[in-house]
């Protein structure tokens, strides 16, 4: 009998030429796109070709959101529309805050979150439309949404009823507003930067899966669906989260290195620490560590941020790691008001304009995404009648 050998036992090939395997695809360049651009060596990140840098320091969320979804800045005229058309769009169904209702108080904000987003494709009236239209209008229904399902949770979690959308309020300050945080225009211009830092990067798990899913010609909702399942993995979105109760399980600044020399002499992942592309630093978190530092003053709490800042001493004396994204933003939520267990979901109300853009992007040229596996398991096994079988 004729045997395959493992070199040609390849899912899907039908040659002896063995396929390079690359663990977590790490360098695998699986996607073209025009969205955004993160380079690792120079620890640079740009939206359609504006660095990062300069969209934190100056942009609205709503005009990245825009920059995202149609290419190019908005003029003053596009702006106005599309604002317009994101405050008219912040309301939820009925049935959905029923829904909101009907869940379990100690659910995990991110499955509770997960399962609205699916809910609402029952009440959006272009839900199997994907043409690039369609899926624009359904990509701002869904980034004015989101918003008002983590609010409307987390209100009726805490037994009392959702806040309705602020039509006079941008983005960020509605978002603080309907969770009845304060909404002092510091609190309002860090959440503003959190969301525009957060708005995209490049082909990251969350964005892959979405194109996956919308490789199928699935629809928008679905694939947000199921980025929304991957963030919520703490080494993806969940990892500011694992971060802040990090620090306050420190507790004190003077409690910093012993915990840290302890975490490495066990072996365990310091969250907030290191990224499969910048091996320099994070562009972001420049932003967000000078806005933990400020709003840790502005409220009183320094200590948080100081005990950060001694974290990154600590690690730095066993290893060469910087801090990542979800290092600053965990303690600048805090600092905001915003719940622990709902930074991950404060993450995909950022991150919903690049999913969107993504799969928007993935339409217009669209091919099936279907990697290959490479089978390593025994051959020439055998059936064996089950009246044989020890």
């Amino acid at each position: 009998m004729t045997t395959s050998s493992p070199a040609a036992a390849t899912n899907g090939s039908s040659t002896t030429t063995k396929t390079p395997f690359v663990k977590g695809l790490d360098g695998v360049v699986a996607v073209q796109t025009e969205i955004s651009a993160v380079d690792g060596p120079n620890s640079t990140l740009l939206y359609r070709g504006i660095n990062i840098h300069e969209l934190a320091e100056q942009a609205s969320y709503e005009e990245v959101a825009f920059l995202l979804l149609n290419g190019h800045l908005p003029n003053r005229s596009e702006l106005a529309d599309f604002n317009a058309r994101l405050v008219a769009n912040r309301w939820l169904p009925a049935p959905v805050y029923d829904l909101l209702r009907s869940l379990p108080r100690d659910s995990v904000p991110m499955e509770a979150l997960r399962v609205a987003v699916s809910a609402l494709s029952f009440y959006d009236p272009e839900i199997e439309d994907i043409s690039i239209e369609a899926t624009q209008r359904k990509a701002v229904r869904l980034i004015a949404q989101l918003p008002t399902l983590c609010a409307a949770y987390q209100r009726l979690r805490e037994g009392k009823e959702p806040i309705a959308p602020n039509p006079r309020l941008s983005h960020a300050a509605n978002t603080l507003y309907m969770l009845g945080a304060d909404i002092d225009p510091d609190f309002v211009q860090a959440i503003n930067m959190y969301f525009i830092l957060l708005a995209d990067h490049g082909m990251n798990a969350s964005t892959f899966t979405a194109r996956v899913v919308a490789s199928t010609q699935a629809d928008l909702h679905s694939a947000v669906s199921s980025a929304f399942a991957s963030l919520k993995g703490p080494l993806h979105g969940g990892a500011n989260e694992a971060t802040m109760r990090m620090l306050l399980e420190i507790g004190e600044p003077d409690r910093v290195d012993a915990y840290i020399d302890a975490m490495f002499a066990a072996k365990r992942k310091i969250m907030g620490f290191g990224h499969r592309i910048y091996k320099s630093g994070d562009p972001r978190s420049e932003h967000l560590n000078k806005w933990a530092q400020k709003l840790g003053q502005k409220v009183g709490q320094p200590k948080y941020y100081e005990i950060s800042l001694r974290v990154v001493e600590a690690v730095r004396r066993h290893r060469e790691l910087y801090p990542n994204v979800d290092f600053y933003s965990a303690s600048m939520l805090y600092y905001a008001g915003i719940p622990i267990d709902l930074f991950t979901p404060m993450f995909a109300c950022a991150r919903i304009a690049g999913w969107a853009a993504h799969v928007i992007e993935q339409y217009k040229d669209n091919v099936l995404i279907r990697p290959q596996s490479e089978y390593i398991g025994p051959l020439d096994v055998h059936y064996v009648p089950l009246d044989q079988r020890k």
